[in-house]
């Protein structure tokens, strides 16, 4: 993907009127529905750089994250992003929810080191490095993970990747969850949905083998269904307390309900601080209109 491309996509956002960057609307509702008549853009595809050996890998933002998972496959290596059927690099970055693997593969926000966006002015901007080491100031690819694309358009990004599991293995049965995250090193991910535990063990088979048998669960097919009806964040400690049909991702304090939840109120000052980045970043309101992270 060569300079001209990012130079024409740049060209194709504009600095004027409503535009919205659609990925595979895998996570489309996120945040409220973009205004009527706001203008669609496709980001970039394809890897443009790979270097196994120090684990980045760069490439469009319109690239699905299975496509880019099949590229780096064949070198043994992989990056942590949920792959949603048909979701983009871009789209899981912009919505930044990190999928149930969070425990042991830790938030998307860690896997992006450089991204090359487009800002409301129709400018196309860099930020980070690929080299994390010694880079200093405001940390403005955090910044865009969760932003919904309201801050800017992810063109190009640069991840960092990690080595595909020999073995990946699920497990279930009637074990307190929050024992087993006490006793087991790094488990991918554990469920809880009142009742059964859910584990995901991934490395060696024999590291695996003697986690299994110290969890003493039964292997299972795979992790549960969740609920689509809502999603919400409480401290870890809280996760004991939810009642009703749920799915707790636990160790990360991600509750999926079966009921719809209204979004938490933030504290006044961290509304204001959004209104205020918000109109930093553009003050024309023109990118993804009607969406926003406080809902």
């Amino acid at each position: 993907m060569s300079d001209r491309t990012l130079a024409a996509f740049a060209e194709e956002v504009g600095a004027d009127g409503s535009v919205t960057c659609v990925g595979g609307r895998t996570q489309w509702s996120v945040g409220g529905a973009v205004e009527a008549g706001t203008r669609e853009v496709r980001a970039p595809t394809g890897v443009v750089d790979y270097e196994p050996a120090e684990m980045v890998v760069r490439c469009g933002a319109g690239t699905t994250v299975a496509d880019l998972d099949a590229a780096l496959g064949e070198k043994g290596q992989c990056v942590a992003l949920p792959s949603w059927d048909g979701a983009t690099v871009g789209g899981v970055l912009a919505v930044g929810r990190s999928g149930i693997r969070r425990l042991g593969y830790g938030p998307v926000r860690d896997t992006l080191l450089e991204a090359r966006f487009v800002s409301s002015e129709g400018r196309l901007v860099k930020a980070g490095g690929p080299v994390v080491k010694n880079v200093s100031g405001f940390d403005v690819c955090r910044l865009l993970v969760g932003s919904l694309g309201t801050l800017g358009v992810l063109a190009q990004v640069v991840l960092r990747c990690r080595p595909v599991p020999e073995v990946s293995r699920w497990f279930a049965g009637a074990s307190d969850p929050f024992e087993l995250a006490r006793r087991l090193h790094r488990p991918t991910s554990i469920l809880w949905d009142g009742t059964t535990t859910w584990l995901l063990l991934e490395g060696h088979a024999g590291d695996v083998d003697a986690q299994a048998a110290l969890a003493g669960l039964t292997e299972a097919e795979g992790p549960p269904p969740l609920p689509t009806g809502g999603r919400r964040s409480v401290r870890p400690p809280e996760v004991r307390a939810a009642t009703g049909g749920f799915v707790a991702e636990v160790g990360v304090g991600i509750v999926h309900t079966a009921e719809a939840q209204p979004p938490a109120a933030l504290p006044p000052d961290a509304v204001e601080l959004n209104r205020r980045i918000k109109h930093e970043f553009d003050p024309s309101g023109r990118l993804n209109p009607g969406r926003s992270v406080l809902a």
